[in-house]
């Protein structure tokens, strides 16, 4: 396979898993945790850099791909072992969404609000596998791929 397309299949990777988190969140309605949102940065990262990549030489630009599916990966990886009880999570490890609820709305059954969403509770899972841990798994082998593109450079 050539380069670019190494760069194109790593790329739309990440625009699939950005995507399909996106479309959990406002379609399926899960809201992510902090740690959720720490994975997705650098999925948009890699597709930037790939819109780049494709249009230079080099294998500087595929590296940068890979070391953010890498750290996504990482991320991801930390994430599912949190929920597994492996790791202790952050301490803002909650999405808090009742900001810019009063007190009065609280109290208003007629208003409706949010719960803090925890980094250690799986809200969807596959074959047993939470999407954090999917991330890492999916993140990794993207990784891979842009390594194969630096390699062709």
């Amino acid at each position: 396979m050539t380069r670019n397309g190494l760069i194109w299949i790593a790329m739309l990777g990440s625009v699939a898993l950005l995507g399909g988190a996106l479309a959990f969140q406002y379609v399926g309605g899960l809201i992510p945790c902090v740690l959720c949102l720490y994975q997705r940065w650098p999925h948009g990262v890699a597709i930037l850099i790939g819109l780049l990549a494709l249009r230079s030489r080099g294998a500087g630009l595929p590296l940068l791909g890979m070391l953010a599916l890498a750290i996504t990966a990482g991320i991801g990886f930390y994430h599912a072992g949190v929920e597994l009880g492996w790791f202790a999570g952050l301490a803002t490890c909650t999405v808090d969404t009742l900001k810019g609820i009063s007190g009065g709305d609280l109290l208003n059954m007629d208003v409706s609000v949010g719960k803090p969403v925890r980094c250690d509770a799986v809200p969807w899972a596959l074959l047993g596998v939470s999407m954090a841990g999917w991330n890492a798994i999916l993140s990794a082998g993207l990784a891979v791929i842009w390594g194969m593109a630096a390699r062709k450079s």
